[in-house]
């Protein structure tokens, strides 16, 4: 049984946010290196053209009026950046291989290279002063786990999900979770965090990814403390029999729960219902499984989260999945599930902004898996191209979308 939750659970690592780097609760900006020098495809922009914006160590502290090179098909072409750190280059030939160059403050900066597109254009971000806040971090990351812990509290941050998919005759029941100390300071919150699993639970085991602080017996999970700065990761999952056709499932958190983000595979005639859930919808996963996404607001610490599901077949009528068509599913719940939002934002700037900072959390744990080995490099790189390229593509907009000053 453990060696499938392993399967099933390596493709959520990619939103598990478990972050191996220090990031705030409120995440805003992505980890700027992992964007530097990268062109993403921007089918918005006319064919031909390529914008270059310098920023200084984060998104958005854009430098304007600095000179940039773009050697493209053996020539060298210039333009300077606006009020929003872009440089614009029109008319490419199709097909030339091209990169940028800045020199900010004595530092130079080179893109990778990159062909220009036969259609759309592309994006690309150069960050000057990286290495500076890579000793900066690692500095303060130092201080901070030499400390003696403080007295505290931790949060289960709102990027934590609750996934749950049909196997024959059991419900496989997966939660990723983050366990978030917002203090600077290791955080000693009196003892372990305990997590008491649904009556019911079978199978218990943790999965891939977790931090080796946390461990599972029985039915509780047990994360000993102190608490590092950021985020600690938790994955667990287990079964569920299913031995009538309706069933309720009550989780009780040990921590306060941010978010409330469920996903539940659509089986025909299924129904899922919560008292916590204020937002449900339909969507599909790479593979064109159905399910239910639900969302709902914070819940206090010793608050219960109950779902109740009607009519679940006694057999699934889903086939039964090899451990690589888990894997495969579980990692289009990763994607979709980072798409869902706690509300329909009628403001369009809100909903550019709520998407961006899931993209960014995807990103970063991304970034992570890949640093601990346990994605594979075609698939990694697949993915974090395409987040990368939407990343780009929402900025832009954002950019369009504020006010001239």
């Amino acid at each position: 049984m453990s060696a499938n939750w392993r399967l099933g659970i390596s493709g959520l690592g990619i939103w598990v946010l478990g972050f191996g780097i220090s990031l705030p609760a409120q995440l805003n900006m992505p980890d700027p290196s992992l964007i530097h020098g990268r062109a993403i495809p921007a089918p918005e922009l006319a064919a031909g053209t390529v914008t270059v914006r310098v920023v200084r160590e984060n998104i958005g502290n854009n430098i304007s009026g600095q000179r940039v090179e773009l050697a493209v098909g053996g020539q060298t072409r210039t333009a300077t950046t606006d009020a929003e750190g872009r440089a614009e280059f029109t008319g490419l030939t199709a097909g030339a291989a091209a990169s940028a160059k800045a020199t900010v403050d004595g530092e130079e900066m080179t893109s990778q290279p990159f062909d220009v597109p036969a259609s759309g254009g592309l994006r690309v971000i150069l960050v000057a002063g990286l290495e500076a806040v890579a000793d900066r971090r690692a500095k303060e990351e130092a201080e901070s786990l030499a400390a003696p812990p403080v007295k505290g509290s931790v949060v289960i941050g709102q990027n934590s999900r609750v996934v749950m998919q049909f196997e024959n005759d059991a419900l496989q029941v997966f939660y990723v979770l983050e366990i978030l100390n917002n203090a600077r300071a290791r955080v000693d919150i009196g003892g372990p965090l305990i997590l008491d699993l649904p009556t019911g639970a079978a199978g218990a085991a943790m999965l891939e990814g977790s931090s080796p602080a946390a461990t599972v017996s029985g039915d509780r999970v047990t994360v000993v403390g102190p608490f590092a700065p950021g985020a600690t990761s938790v994955q667990v999952g287990f079964r569920l029999n299913l031995d009538r056709s309706d069933i309720t499932i009550e989780q009780t958190w040990p921590a306060a729960l941010q978010q409330v983000t469920v996903g539940v595979e659509k089986l025909t005639g299924l129904s899922v219902t919560s008292p916590q859930f204020a937002d449900t919808r339909e969507v599909a996963s790479d593979n064109g499984t159905p399910f239910f996404v639900a969302n709902g607001p914070s819940l206090p610490a010793g608050g219960t989260l109950t779902i109740q599901l009607a009519n679940v077949p006694s057999h699934s009528v889903v086939p039964r999945y090899t451990a690589l068509a888990i894997a495969g599913i579980i990692v289009g719940a990763g994607v979709w599930l980072s798409l869902s939002s706690g509300a329909k934002r009628r403001d369009t700037r809100r909903s550019l902004e709520h998407r961006r900072d899931t993209l960014l959390g995807e990103l970063a744990a991304l970034e992570q898996r890949h640093r601990k080995g346990g994605a594979p490099d075609a698939k990694y790189a697949a993915r974090r191209e395409r987040i990368l390229s939407e990343l780009e593509r929402i900025y832009g907009e954002l950019d369009e979308a504020t006010p001239a000053a």
